[in-house]
């Protein structure tokens, strides 16, 4: 590759990259400007400070109830996507069972219905269920993701026969096979999928609208939006209201990070 289409594939990146990133800094920095400094345009070289961030979560007494809420959400709903979607994968791509390319092909074909189109289904089934306006209702509709049993199901099939092979003569059976060898191996993956399922239940908005009412119940982006209709127009608190809702992916996003270009080293294994 020549000099002069490096820098020009360069140049297009860079600029992307700062087209990307500059609704982000502008939504930091104004997070820690007072209102009249963001109408004012000055919000690089005036003095910074931490007041917008301690209003939102003194003035409102159910913003960390949110958080809370949201958290609490992300975390049981992401572990169950991640052992039922690997073990669903997991099954379709290792265990030769009656039924075993029909139920892919189902996937497949669950995987090109807008989720839209399921909204009003699931509503009348958690209305008949009884479990509107509770953490249930987000958790249970989201159990399973056909795109994550998809990805897991396509990662073990280059799963080695060997491994399983040698658990096997050791006396392992296919559970413990799944527990003790494939899910260790499969940590890059189940990272990725994990992130993003993670990421899917912090941002998740049309649910937590459809299917709680309580105040104290909402979730952080349902909160949010009765934070900035409660704050109209007061961009620095809305600001710093959206800034803390970034925190949790970040930190993961951060920790998950190293497993991302690693890939599942196989072989050799005792």
């Amino acid at each position: 590759m020549s000099r002069n289409k490096s820098l020009f594939i360069y140049s297009i990146l860079i600029t992307y990259a700062i087209v990307t990133i500059f609704p982000f800094l502008w939504a930091l920095l104004a997070s820690l400007h007072s209102r009249s400094d963001i109408a004012s345009g000055d919000i690089l070289f005036s003095s910074y400070t931490l007041s917008n961030y301690i209003k939102v979560i003194t003035d409102d007494p159910l913003f960390v109830r949110w958080i809370i809420n949201t958290l609490l959400i992300a975390i049981v709903g992401t572990v169950l996507n991640v052992l039922f979607n690997t073990m669903a994968g997991y099954s379709i791509s290792r265990i030769n069972f009656r039924g075993n390319r029909l139920f892919l092909s189902f996937i497949l074909i669950v995987l090109v219905i807008p989720g839209q189109v399921l909204m009003i289904p699931n509503y009348l089934i958690i209305k008949e269920m009884g479990l509107l306006n509770t953490y249930t209702s987000l958790i249970l509709p989201a159990t399973v993701s056909a795109t994550y049993i998809y990805m897991m199901s396509q990662f073990f099939i280059n799963f080695p026969t060997e491994v399983e092979e040698a658990a096997y003569i050791d006396g392992l059976n296919r559970v413990q096979i799944f527990f003790k060898i494939a899910m260790p191996l499969a940590k890059p993956a189940i990272a990725t999928q994990a992130l993003f399922i993670f990421i899917g239940f912090w941002n998740s908005f049309q649910g937590a609208l459809l299917y709680i009412q309580s105040p104290e119940k909402y979730t952080l982006q349902l909160g949010l939006q009765s934070f900035q209709n409660a704050n109209d127009s007061q961009w620095n608190m809305i600001m710093a209201g959206a800034m803390i809702a970034t925190v949790p992916i970040v930190i993961l996003y951060l920790s998950l990070n190293k497993y991302f270009m690693e890939g599942a080293k196989f072989g050799g294994g005792k």
